[in-house]
């Protein structure tokens, strides 16, 4: 048999280390314009892990790794701009204010030169885990980044978020929650 030409950078099953879930400090790589599926405006945020965090460049390595030819960058959060009545997402502000906060004298160039203007910025991150089904219908877990937070908040430690499940199976959790009776403890002599 001959050597597969990538076969010095393909990862062997147990040398992939996943991403720690809750708080990172981050850099922003990209911020990109574009348009959701319903046509409003978005912004595609790609994020890498900073040489400061504890898992410095995760996503940069994780590229670097990746051999297929229709690879993706590992972490792009996309957020709206506005939300259903039209007015500024909440999530765009925390955004905004999350780099304002994290990089002294930083100031948003609105107009041209906006997507430009957090190229290489600061900024912190809080990591969860979410639910899919894969192309065979197998449920499996991603990391993502659900929350922008200050490189502040993220030194003072942020909570790791609940994990977001797919609809059916939060349903089949919450039934399984249910289905347990109040206990009666007020005998109980602690």
């Amino acid at each position: 048999m001959n050597k597969p030409n990538d076969f010095d950078r393909v990862s062997a099953y147990g040398d992939f280390q996943p991403l720690e879930l809750g708080g990172h400090i981050c850099v922003i790589k990209l911020v990109e314009e574009t348009k959701s599926k319903n046509g409003k405006d978005m912004l595609v945020i790609s994020i890498d892990t900073a040489p400061v965090d504890k898992q410095p460049g995760y996503y940069m390595e994780q590229w670097k790794q990746d051999s297929r030819q229709d690879k993706k960058w590992g972490c792009r959060v996309f957020q709206l701009v506005l939300d259903n009545e039209g007015k500024t997402n909440r999530g765009f502000k925390t955004f905004i204010t999350a780099v304002e906060r994290s990089n002294p004298n930083f100031q948003v160039q609105w107009g041209d030169g906006f997507t430009q203007c957090f190229k290489g910025k600061m900024i912190g991150g809080v990591f969860g885990r979410e639910q899919y089904r894969n192309d065979q219908g197998e449920i499996k877990w991603s990391t993502k980044c659900v929350q922008f937070r200050s490189l502040e908040a993220i030194r003072e430690g942020v909570p790791v978020p609940e994990d977001k499940l797919l609809p059916e199976q939060k349903q089949a959790a919450d039934a399984t929650a249910s289905d347990f009776a109040p206990i009666d403890d007020s005998d109980v002599p602690f």
